[in-house]
C-alpha cells in the first residue's frame, strides 16, 4: 500500500466550512466545463444539505462565503441554468468506461433565493457516507481563482494514501476538461503553462499539499505526467490534555445517548446514529496505545465539536431536551474554529 508523503505545512481543516463527498464524486468529471463561480455554486449547495439538510440558500451567504462581489441576478441565472443541468459521471479516464446520473432534479431562484432538489441517485455521493470519503474545506478553496486548482485539488485528495500517480497527457487533459483544445494537444508546454502549472501553483500557494511532476517522454514528446505531492502534518504528540478532551466528548456522547436515539423523525434518529459513531470511533485514540500527532487531535476535538451543534441540532429540530453541559461544551471551543 502507497505511503504518504509528509511536508512541513501545519493546516487544520475546519469542519464547520467543510463538504465531504464520495471518493468516487471527487474524481469524477463533474466540474469539467464550469467556471469558479459555478463549482462554488455546487459546492455551497452541498455545504446547505451536509450544515443542516437545507435545500436552499440565499445568495448573500453564497457570496460572503466566497468572497464574491456583485453577484447579479443574470449570473445566478447562466450559473444556476450550467449547473442545473450537471450529470455526475464516473470515467476511468485511461479506459473506455462510464457511468452517469443526473446531479439536480431542479433548481430554482427567486429575490436572492436559491432552491434545490437533488437527484436521488446522487444523494449517497454526499450524505450516508460511511467510509473513504473526501472532505474540503471551503476556506481554503475559496482563494482559488482557477477551476482547473479545484479539479487537481479534489482529484489528488481522492487518492489518499498515494504519494504519486503517472497519469498520460490525454487522460490529464480529459480530466481538466480541455482534451478537445487544438492547442494544448498540439502544444504541451502551453498546456503545462496555463492549465497545470496554474494549479499547482495555487494549491501549492493555498492548500495543506505541495506538488510537483517529471515528465515521461517517447523521443521528444511528452506522452505523460507523473505527479508527486505530499500533505501537510506536523509530526507533534498529542497532549495529555487533548486526549482528555476527546474522552470527555465520548462521555458526554454517551451521557445524553438516549435523547438521540429516541427522536421522533426517522430520518434524524439516523442521522444521529451516524454522528455518534463517528465520535464512538474516536475511542480507539484512547483506549489502546496509539500515537497520534496533536494536529490530528485537535482535527478530531474539532470534528466531535460539529458533531455536537448537529446532534443537538436535531433534538431542537424535535423538541428534545439539550443538556446544558453539552451546549457549555461546544460554546467553550469555538476558537476551534476561527484557528488559522
Amino acid at each position: 500500500m502507497a505511503i504518504g508523503r509528509v511536508n512541513s505545512k501545519n493546516q487544520i481543516i475546519s469542519y464547520e466550512n467543510s463538504i465531504q463527498k464520495s471518493r468516487e464524486f471527487s474524481i469524477a468529471k463533474l466540474n469539467q466545463g464550469l467556471t469558479l463561480n459555478q463549482m462554488q455554486l455546487l459546492a455551497f449547495a452541498i455545504y446547505s444539505t451536509q450544515q443542516n439538510g437545507a435545500t436552499e440558500f440565499h445568495k448573500g451567504d453564497f457570496e460572503k462565503k466566497f468572497g464574491i462581489e456583485k453577484y447579479q441576478t443574470i449570473h445566478a441565472k447562466q450559473d444556476a441554468q450550467k449547473v442545473s443541468s450537471l450529470q455526475f459521471s464516473i470515467e476511468d479516464l485511461e479506459n473506455h468506461y462510464f457511468e452517469y446520473w443526473n446531479v439536480f432534479g431542479s433548481i430554482k431562484y427567486k429575490e436572492g433565493l436559491f432552491t434545490f432538489r437533488w437527484n436521488e441517485e446522487f444523494v449517497p455521493h454526499i450524505l450516508e457516507l460511511k467510509e473513504k470519503y473526501i472532505t474540503t474545506d471551503l476556506t481554503i478553496t475559496s482563494h482559488f481563482k482557477s477551476g482547473f486548482s479545484w479539479t487537481l485539488y479534489d482529484y489528488l485528495k481522492a487518492h489518499y494514501g498515494y504519494w504519486h500517480k503517472q497519469i498520460s497527457k490525454e487522460a490529464l487533459m480529459r480530466l481538466f476538461g480541455v482534451e478537445s483544445k487544438k492547442t494544448y494537444r498540439e502544444n504541451t508546454a502551453l498546456f503545462k503553462k496555463t492549465v497545470l502549472d496554474v494549479a499547482i501553483a495555487e494549491i501549492n500557494k493555498y492548500t495543506e499539499l505541495e506538488i510537483r511532476y517529471n515528465v515521461e517522454k517517447k523521443g521528444r514528446a511528452i506522452t505523460a505526467f507523473d505527479l508527486i505531492w505530499s500533505n501537510g502534518q506536523k509530526l507533534t504528540s498529542a497532549t495529555k490534555k487533548q486526549i482528555n478532551e476527546i474522552e470527555s466528548f465520548i462521555d458526554i456522547v454517551f451521557k445524553d445517548m438516549f435523547e438521540y436515539i429516541n427522536l421522533d423523525n426517522e430520518t434524524d434518529r439516523l442521522r444521529a446514529r451516524d454522528l455518534i459513531l463517528e465520535i464512538e470511533d474516536m475511542r480507539k485514540f484512547i483506549d489502546e496505545p496509539i500515537s497520534i500527532t496533536s494536529e490530528r487531535a485537535n482535527e478530531l476535538i474539532q470534528k466531535a465539536v460539529w458533531n455536537f451543534k448537529q446532534l443537538n441540532g436535531l433534538l431542537e429540530k424535535n423538541h428534545k431536551f439539550v443538556s446544558p453541559e453539552s451546549v457549555k461544551k461546544v460554546e467553550f471551543y469555538n476558537w476551534l474554529e476561527d484557528k488559522e
